[in-house]
């Protein structure tokens, strides 16, 4: 090999280490990204004071973006430069980053729901609190606050926001794996996929572990003074710093997108790089020269760019060609169940693990068993204009957790911010001993130590869960890249991701949502009066939906796994067979004609002996 050469082969090698390097990076970020929107689910939804049912739609606005363009970038993608599409999908993903922490912004101060008036002003002495006040009255400032509570419709950026992300990220997954594909030689295919989804594994680990810090950090850090709240992270009603992870995102996806823009349209195979010749060169891209292959065209004729009108002509062709193939058909339904599954449970894990293990201890102590609102009202607090509607736990000093200081039948309080105290609480004193201490302290009954247990069983089970899951996408991903026409290669991966996103991402956070709504124990309220978040479950009805569900679609998925083997199995015997029958033709023909040839000869042989004898 000649010098030029080596350097063309070595300058070839880079660039394709180059853009294996950045696809990987590129699935980290965006998958630091996706995690990071799943650990602040419930902090958008207290932020803006919305169910479950409604922030499964903003979470399926990122699917709903992919679904816009995700076939037409599939198919003409693949005739346009790659690398450059993919460098602008990451822009479009950082501009939707940005526009989804926007609300922040644009709204004023978190005011979380309360009530009462927290007098951050009264250093010590008894006050006059909550029972005395007339909770009925709504002064001038409560309507100013329910006037800028209309800000709550600001979720809307965060659905445009997320929608932008999913809008970029199409590129990366049909075109990104062609491309690589494409110019790596077919046995390097596996190892380069394992790279970058091991690479992209990591994403939403560091998402949900930079979501769980920023979930402890108050959302307007900077803006309000911390001494003033009277909430810590543990209530149900606080909002952490949500914003700044979508800021930080933006910011590294945008660094992701630039060597795209630095890299060819095209590179030759691996392992043909010696080969100078252009039209050597053409051969090897399967894809982009061949995406409409003539037999009867010439040299000179597939030299030449596919016209668009030709593109759009064999769109439909080439979808009848895709789905024939049953071995993609079922790849496809396999994988919609899984994904059901798995976004459903991988949205609301965080409200899980939070209502269960977090809270289902001080729920059983809670003074709701019931969704009558009546049940909250006793002889002890009747005389207090008490409203059953307002959320402000208070823990008493006998373990049971009260909806709010004047349902405890509390009469003053002493301290200030997260340091009040409650005293005087006579609901307190009708369930234990006159002599028992009647105070209370801001926030719900810390939960009782076996639930730290049971955690740890459930998080070892989801890890091994996980592991055994995450054995089998390599794999799969191979299976489909061989089981379809090299020509077809971008659309058929496109078309999984549309079909699986569409079905697969938009459906599940929606109905899974509004399932767990239906677990609802007691419902936050809007400063304008309406129904806002859920801030207590039913532990019980909680758990059967969420594990029914995940459990559920696990199982089915499970089984069209074993369908999609036997069949696969059956198919290649079905090809061993036909090769075999095919080479046992061949081979008798070759047998039949050496047999006629042999017989030729001896008889040409004995004529020969019987001339000269």
């Amino acid at each position: 090999m000649s010098v030029e050469s080596k350097k063309t082969c070595e300058g070839c090698c880079s660039k394709l280490k180059l853009f294996l390097v950045s696809l990987a990076f590129m699935y980290f970020s965006k998958a630091f990204g996706g995690g990071y929107m799943k650990s602040s689910i419930t902090q958008i939804e207290r932020r803006f004071d919305i169910p479950s049912s409604l922030i499964g739609v903003i979470d399926g606005s990122f699917e709903m973006g992919n679904l816009l363009v995700i076939a037409f970038v599939s198919y003409f993608g693949a005739k346009l430069h790659r690398p450059r599409l993919i460098g602008i999908g990451c822009l479009i993903m950082a501009t939707g980053s940005f526009i989804v922490a926007l609300p922040h912004f644009l709204q004023g101060p978190y005011k979380y729901e309360t009530s009462m008036s927290h007098n951050t002003q009264v250093n010590g002495s008894e006050n006059l609190l909550p029972c005395l006040s007339n909770h009925s009255l709504k002064t001038d400032s409560f309507l100013s606050a329910c006037e800028k509570a209309a800000g709550s419709s600001m979720w809307i950026y965060v659905f445009l926001g997320n929608m932008l992300r999913g809008i970029g990220e199409t590129p990366s997954m049909p075109l990104g794996i062609s491309y690589l594909d494409d110019f790596s030689r077919q046995e390097n295919t596996p190892f380069y996929l394992a790279c970058i989804y091991t690479t992209g594994m990591l994403g939403p680990m560091a998402g949900f572990m930079l979501g769980s810090y920023l979930a402890k950090t108050y959302v307007d850090i900077g803006f309000v003074d911390l001494d003033s709240i009277t909430i810590t992270y543990k209530d149900s009603r606080w909002v952490g710093a949500w914003w700044l992870g979508f800021i930080a995102n933006g910011a590294l996806i945008l660094l992701a997108s630039i060597p795209f823009f630095f890299l060819p349209k095209s590179l030759p195979k691996q392992g043909e790089e010696d080969s100078s010749n252009k039209s050597t060169e053409l051969t090897s891209w399967p894809e982009q020269e061949n995406f409409l292959p003539d037999e009867n065209q010439n040299a000179e004729d597939k030299e030449k760019r596919v016209t668009f009108k030709e593109m759009v002509k064999d769109f439909i062709p080439s979808l009848k060609r895709l789905f024939r193939n049953t071995i993609f058909s079922m790849i496809i339904l396999t994988n919609l169940v899984a994904v059901n599954a798995f976004v459903g449970m991988i949205t609301f894990i965080p409200k899980f693990m939070e209502q269960i293990y977090g809270q289902a201890a001080s729920r059983a102590n809670f003074i709701i068993v019931s969704n009558n609102p009546s049940s909250l009202l006793a002889p002890c607090n009747t005389g207090c204009s008490c409203s059953v509607k307002h959320w402000d736990p208070v823990c008493a000093y006998n373990g049971m957790t009260y909806a709010s200081p004047c349902l405890a039948g509390c009469q003053t309080s002493t301290g200030t911010g997260k340091a009040m105290v409650f005293h005087n609480c006579t609901c307190i004193g009708i369930s234990v001993t006159p002599a028992a201490n009647m105070s209370a302290v801001l926030g719900q009954c810390h939960r009782r130590s076996e639930c730290d247990s049971k955690f740890k069983i459930y998080m070892a089970l989801s890890v091994l869960g996980a592991f055994i899951s995450a054995c089998g996408g390599t794999p799969g991903y191979i299976v489909l890249l061989r089981s379809i026409q090299p020509d077809l290669k971008s659309l058929a991966l496109g078309m999984q991701t549309l079909i699986v996103r569409t079905l697969g991402g938009i459906p599940p956070p929606i109905y899974f949502g509004a399932l767990i709504d239906q677990a609802c124990l007691k419902w936050g309220t809007k400063q304008c009066g309406g129904r806002g978040a859920c801030r207590l479950y039913n532990a019980n009805m909680f758990r059967l939906t969420f594990l029914g569900l995940v459990i559920g679609l696990s199982i089915l998925a499970n089984m069209l796994w074993g369908v999609l083997y036997v069949k696969i199995v059956k198919k290649q015997k079905k090809l061993a067979l036909r090769d075999q029958a095919k080479e046992n033709g061949a081979e008798g023909k070759r047998l039949s004609n050496g047999h006629a040839h042999i017989n030729i000869v001896k008889h040409r042989e004995e004529t020969n002996n019987e001339s000269t004898i």
